[in-house]
């Protein structure tokens, strides 16, 4: 056995950190799912049956986003989409470009189906399983480390990582310390989680099927929205930060959606 910069040699099998991050989250998050699934009285061994369904739609969806929608610095304004140039890159996953957005539709479309297929409640199993997913993107994002691919703009605070000059975006080549915008959404990630689960606890009595899912959905974006101002190379459409602008509006229409559920439910009941 042998262990480089980016992966594992084990004889002639090759295991990129990248790859084993991913799926260390995705299992660490069907623990806690599972975890969940027990406490409130639902079947654990439904999360085990789901995760690979689940890992690999939310795989497809997040590479197929990132295809769609390249950072500039692999597409440069005026400049054709290096996938779409040459398809074989599409499937070189390893090498990083997992948009998180495609994967939430993934995952989503995948745990649907499922659940329809399983004649499960959707909305109940997603809000089992939502908290697990902040927790495995707050694992999943130390793969951005290894890849260096998710940093903010130079600083020289304590805790800037260095950027080696290949994996630095042409305007800022000069700079070599830049903020761990991975370290900090792999925090805030965490955070969220446990706010989520403490909710699930705290006003357990007073939730409807989908109150969870709707929180994930403003407090992700509202990360991601605010961490944008600070990112290096942030995907583009146009002049339009892709990124930003999409969870702006998800996390919008997510506070809309649980205030008019809960004004329907009041209603409901008098």
């Amino acid at each position: 056995m042998s262990i480089d910069n980016i992966g594992i040699h084990l004889g002639p099998l090759y295991l990129r950190f990248y790859g084993i991050i991913i799926v260390t989250g995705a299992l660490v998050g069907g623990y806690l799912s599972a975890h969940e699934a027990k406490r409130l009285n639902l079947n654990p061994s439904f999360v085990w049956d789901l995760l690979t369904w689940l890992l690999l739609g939310g795989i497809i969806g997040a590479r197929l986003y990132h295809v769609i929608t390249p950072s500039p610095s692999m597409m440069p304004a005026g400049t054709p989409n290096p996938y779409f140039e040459d398809p074989v890159k599409i499937i070189q996953i390893w090498k990083g470009g997992l948009g998180i957005p495609g994967g939430l539709l993934g995952g989503a479309l995948t745990l649907w189906l499922y659940t329809k297929i399983m004649k499960q409640s959707f909305p109940g199993w997603a809000d089992v399983i939502m908290p697990a997913v902040l927790l495995g993107q707050a694992i999943g994002r130390w793969g951005n480390f290894v890849n260096q691919e998710l940093y903010g703009f130079p600083t020289n605070l304590p805790w800037a990582i260095y950027i080696s000059p290949e994996h630095r975006t042409e305007e800022y080549l000069e700079y070599s310390n830049f903020h761990p915008l991975f370290l900090y959404e792999s925090i805030l990630n965490t955070l969220g989680c446990i706010l989520l689960l403490w909710i699930s606890r705290k006003y357990k009595n007073n939730l409807i099927p989908g109150d969870i899912t709707f929180g994930y959905f403003v407090i992700y974006p509202s990360i991601r929205f605010l961490l944008e101002f600070i990112r290096v190379d942030s995907s583009k459409i146009g002049a339009i930060n892709a990124n930003q602008t999409l969870m702006a509006i998800v996390a919008l229409l997510s506070v809309i959606a649980l205030i008019y559920r809960k004004r329907t439910a009041r209603q409901n009941t008098v």
